[in-house]
């Protein structure tokens, strides 16, 4: 399961649905992440590179973006593997009040041709708990990922009308998560369809402990509860993103924006906890040696979704702005994931995502209420690459959205502005109905064969301030 960690979390979004978040620019969230052509300060190093060019001097933009989700997940029937009832009823404080994503970035006019500068922002965030009791905890239990991306760049204006711009990204990536392990329904399956394995433990604990000790061990047994496993992964990986700038006229640009994959392989250790599934040390060992489950290495290969973008820009007066960007993901790498156990013989756990490629348009614009403040606006559709119920997993609770932005910048003086944002997205309800293919009893992969049925229903807020200052 460690690959939940590296696509999971709520559907925080940018510029695709999935995992991204709409943290790396203050000054473009509050027109919904429609301005990649508008470069307006040095946040367009992620945006599009080549609007540097557009910059005078040294300019650094630092900000913090505060985001507040709020999500519910109500169950409709999920069960284990062997049918009975994981539980039911509504769940609602598995996701945290607020989390903070900040972003730094620097760029610099070398000459009337060249800018150089760096960004540093948060690509994927998650955070989740659901705890150890919910109906889908045979999935996911809880999640944390990290990620962090380096993003030196440089822009070359060919003449009046073309800028072009080029980056590396150094991306980073830390994951750790939790996951129930089914030993009742293990304990159910075994009694009803192979009961002499667990008679020969009864009686092999009769013969070297006495009759006693077997009759507790029987009822322990009987009465075994969850185990647990945790995972932990991290990986540096590599990728570049390009930029293109059309100055029509003094009103008018066009721009193009690609970022690449990033192939990463998340090693870590998986850690298999049975010590709480009873009182009883015996049967606890029982059930850990009986389980297969061993700790180990866990590895994860993915390879992140590259994206294009198109976007326009045009100052329609003095006073106003309009802008708009339509952005094209290539989620579909993301399809079987396997997570592997090196050095062991468990098969690996296989989570179906079969994710579609998406699309995200968003519209805004600017209005000059006065020399040191405009104000901005933005709304944004975004597709979710999650194809259907089945496809769903509590890892991902992903639907299709709409974001809506308002935002604000003032100039405070001559050198320094500040940029304000504030964001609403809302999420269509999300159906899941995800049955994990491999079950306890599966020798050929590893998983706890649940099936996790129930509505999820999001919404989310998200409040950017940022600080620029021009040398």
């Amino acid at each position: 399961m460690m690959i939940a960690a590296t696509v999971a979390g709520l559907p925080l979004s940018s510029q695709a649905s999935g995992y991204r978040f709409g943290s790396q620019s203050v000054s473009a969230q509050s027109v919904a992440d429609a301005n990649g052509a508008e470069a307006n300060d040095a946040s367009t190093i992620f945006s599009n590179p080549a609007g540097m060019t557009r910059l005078e001097g040294t300019q650094v933009t630092g900000g913090v973006t505060l985001i507040a989700p709020s999500s519910s997940f109500r169950d409709t029937g999920s069960t284990n593997f062997v049918g009975t009832s994981t539980g039911s009823g509504t769940v609602s404080d598995y996701a945290p009040n607020v989390v903070a994503a900040p972003s730094l970035y620097v760029s610099k006019k070398i000459n009337s041709q060249w800018s150089v500068g760096a960004g540093l922002f948060v690509p994927y965030g998650a955070k989740l708990d659901y705890g150890n009791s919910w109906s889908g905890r045979y999935a996911l239990t809880n999640i944390k990922l990290e990620a962090l991306t380096l993003n030196p760049s440089a822009a070359f204006k060919l003449d009046e009308h073309h800028s072009f711009g080029f980056g590396l990204s150094a991306e980073y990536m830390k994951a750790k998560l939790g996951q129930g392990v089914d030993v009742p329904g293990s304990v159910a399956y075994l009694s009803k369809y192979a009961p002499s394995v667990a008679s020969a433990f009864i009686s092999s604990v009769a013969s070297s402990q006495g009759l006693a000790a077997a009759q507790a061990a029987a009822v322990a047994l009987q009465g075994a509860k969850d185990g647990h496993a945790s995972m932990t992964g991290d990986d540096w990986g590599l990728g570049f993103n390009l930029g293109y700038l059309y100055q029509l006229d003094e009103a008018t640009r066009f721009g193009l924006a690609y970022r690449s994959s990033v192939a990463h392989k998340l090693r870590g250790s998986a850690v298999w906890d049975f010590s709480g599934s009873s009182s009883n040390a015996t049967v606890n060992a029982f059930l850990a040696q009986a389980s297969g489950k061993v700790n180990s290495a866990a590895l994860v290969r993915l390879h992140t979704p590259e994206t294009i973008s198109a976007n326009v820009f045009r100052q329609i007066n003095t006073d106003w702005a309009a802008m708009a960007d339509i952005t094209w993901s290539r989620t579909s790498r993301l399809s079987n994931l396997d997570i592997e156990f090196p050095g062991t013989s468990e098969g690996a756990e296989v989570i179906r995502q079969n994710w579609r490629n998406t699309y995200r348009f968003s519209l805004g614009g600017s209005y000059r209420y006065s020399d040191n403040l405009s104000l901005r606006a933005g709304v944004a559709y975004d597709q979710s690459p999650v194809r259907s119920a089945e496809l769903t997993h509590p890892a991902l609770p992903d639907s299709d959205r709409i974001q809506y932005s308002i935002g604000a910048n003032w100039r405070l003086d001559a050198r320094s502005s500040l940029n304000l944002a504030y964001s609403y997205l809302h999420f269509k309800d999300a159906n899941i109905n995800y049955t994990n293919s491999c079950t306890p009893v599966t020798s050929t992969c590893t998983g706890n064969g649940e099936t996790t049925r129930g509505v999820y229903q999001t919404h989310l807020q998200m409040v950017g301030l940022a600080y620029t200052y021009v040398f």
